[in-house]
C-alpha cells in the first residue's frame, strides 16, 4: 500500500506527483475512488519511496468497501498519507495518520488541503509505537487500522503486540497489513486472527480481524 522512504542515491527519485523507482518504472500516486477520486498525491522531493501501486490499492478497497463509511481510520507508517485519504475521500469519518519523518509530514498535510480532507484527519508527526500508546491514553479507538512497516525489519509482531496491548481496536475492527512476501504474519495474536492474505508479487496484503 505505500511506501517506505529513505534518502536515495541511485534510489527513487520523487518529484511532485511522480515517482520515478531505481528500475525507471513511474508510478503516480493518485486517488483512486470517491470525493477526491482523481485527484494526484503528492510524494517528498528527493526521497525514496515505495508506492502502491494502484492495482493493488484499488483491489484491496474493492475488499474493504462495505466497511468504510463512516468508520474512523488510523494509518501506521503512513508515507504519503494515500491510503487514509482513499477511505476519507470514499466516506470515513475520521483519520489519524502516523508518520514519523517531518518533512514527509508536511507532504501528508499538502495531500489533506489538495484533496479538501484536512477538516477529517488528524496528523501525528512520531514513530508508531509512541503514537498507538498516545492514543490509548486518550481513549481513542478505530474500526480499521492501516500497517505498512518498511519492508524486513522485524516490525510486524511488535507493532501487532503494541496494538493487542493498547486496545485501540474496536471489536470487529479490521488490520490491513502490507508487507513483503518473506515476512510472517501469525496466524493468531492476542485478540487478531489472520482471516485473507493476497498475494501481489513481492508485496503481500494480510488482513487480520478482532475477535
Amino acid at each position: 500500500m505505500k511506501r517506505r522512504y529513505r534518502h536515495a542515491e541511485g534510489g527513487c527519485r520523487c518529484d511532485n506527483h511522480i515517482t520515478v523507482d531505481s528500475k525507471g518504472r513511474i508510478f503516480i500516486i493518485r486517488v483512486i475512488a470517491g470525493q477526491a477520486g482523481g485527484i494526484k498525491l503528492k510524494t517528498p522531493k528527493g526521497m525514496h519511496t515505495r508506492p502502491t501501486v494502484d492495482r493493488v490499492k484499488e483491489s484491496v478497497f474493492n475488499i474493504l468497501n462495505p466497511y468504510i463509511p463512516g468508520s474512523v481510520i488510523l494509518d501506521l507508517f503512513s508515507g504519503t498519507g494515500a491510503l487514509a485519504i482513499e477511505a476519507l475521500s470514499r466516506g470515513a469519518n475520521s483519520a489519524v495518520i502516523v508518520e514519523a519523518d517531518k518533512n514527509i509530514c508536511l507532504t501528508i498535510k499538502e495531500n489533506l488541503e489538495h484533496t479538501r480532507l484536512v477538516g477529517k484527519a488528524i496528523v501525528y508527526c512520531m514513530k508508531a509505537a509512541a503514537a498507538i500508546k498516545e492514543l490509548s491514553q486518550k481513549g481513542q479507538c478505530f474500526d480499521m487500522v492501516f500497517m505498512d512497516p518498511p519492508y524486513l525489519k522485524n516490525l510486524i509482531q511488535e507493532t501487532l503486540q503494541l496494538l493487542v496491548e493498547n486496545d485501540i481496536i474496536k471489536k470487529d475492527g479490521i488490520v490491513i497489513m502490507e508487507h513483503h512476501r518473506d515476512e510472517l504474519v501469525p496466524e493468531r495474536i492476542g485478540c487478531f486472527e489472520k482471516v485473507r492474505c493476497e498475494e501481489y508479487g513481492e508485496t503481500c496484503i494480510s488482513f487480520l480481524s478482532v475477535l
